[in-house]
């Protein structure tokens, strides 16, 4: 776990619903246990802050990060995909893009990674579609400077061939029995101090949210049956659960030692 991915884990996992902001020495002390130095930690939070995802603060006196309100906007909605606090019903229409990409291929690249991420799959190199329009959208493209006409379309086809053409979920479905392995191991871990717990859960929400970045959260309409993701979903809701009081004591401590 690189020390960016593990700021992002902390603050939407713990210190977002803390006021989202800490002393930079309870960063440290908080991301050593995963394994990560407190260099490496100085640096991510730098590049953060210049990526504007953080800004300075002072906490209880103390030199501290916060976060944006950009950031405070994705970690949101990054929390109600990752615990489905949102499940609306789908009504059988498609958001449609006609894209006009930026110049320059490291923005194109964005873009596609950014329509990835909001839950868009492509039909070709311009065109891309999902079950509901994204919030973020708008974001997306301006910062990149792209435009997209935007449509809302029914499917007069096999909507199963559709799906199979925008996404890959052969390989999503893989890739979620993998981390029903691999979740099981990471709990195992937890062996009951608080400090344990916090690491234990702390990666297994890590595994998790890289779905965020390939599952479009597709109605249950158009997957497949006895699609692995709900099993995974269930189990990754139970333990998370289960690991929480214990990981949340452990933050609480490292905070109050400030």
């Amino acid at each position: 776990m690189n020390a960016r991915s593990a700021l992002f884990d902390l603050f939407g996992d713990h210190l977002r619903e803390r006021g989202g902001a800490a002393p930079v020495a309870s960063l440290v002390r908080l991301l050593a246990p995963l394994g990560v130095a407190p260099p490496a930690v100085r640096t991510a939070v730098s590049r953060m802050v210049r990526q504007g995802w953080l800004t300075p603060t002072r906490v209880r006196g103390a030199s501290g990060y916060a976060l944006t309100p950009r950031a405070t906007r994705r970690l949101d909605d990054a929390a109600a995909r990752i615990y489905r606090t949102r499940s609306p019903e789908w009504d059988g229409t498609w958001h449609l893009l006609a894209v006009t990409p930026p110049a320059g291929r490291s923005a194109r690249d964005r873009v596609r990674a950014g329509l990835s991420y909001l839950g868009y799959g492509p039909l070709d190199d311009t065109t891309w579609l999902a079950p509901r329009a994204a919030g973020e959208l708008d974001g997306l493209l301006a910062a990149e400077g792209a435009r997209a006409e935007r449509f809302t379309a029914s499917h007069d086809g096999d909507s199963a061939m559709l799906v199979a053409r925008a996404w890959d979920l052969e390989g999503l479905a893989r890739s979620y029995l993998r981390f029903l392995d691999e979740a099981a191991s990471l709990s195992a871990e937890a062996d009951g101090s608080d400090q344990a717990a916090f690491v234990a859960r702390t990666r297994l929400v890590h595994e998790w949210r890289k779905f965020l970045f390939t599952d479009p959260a597709l109605p249950a309409a158009l997957l497949p049956v006895d699609w692995p993701g709900a099993k995974a979903a269930a189990y990754f809701d139970a333990e998370s659960s289960r690991l929480l009081p214990a990981a949340a004591r452990f933050v609480d401590a490292m905070l109050e030692n400030e």
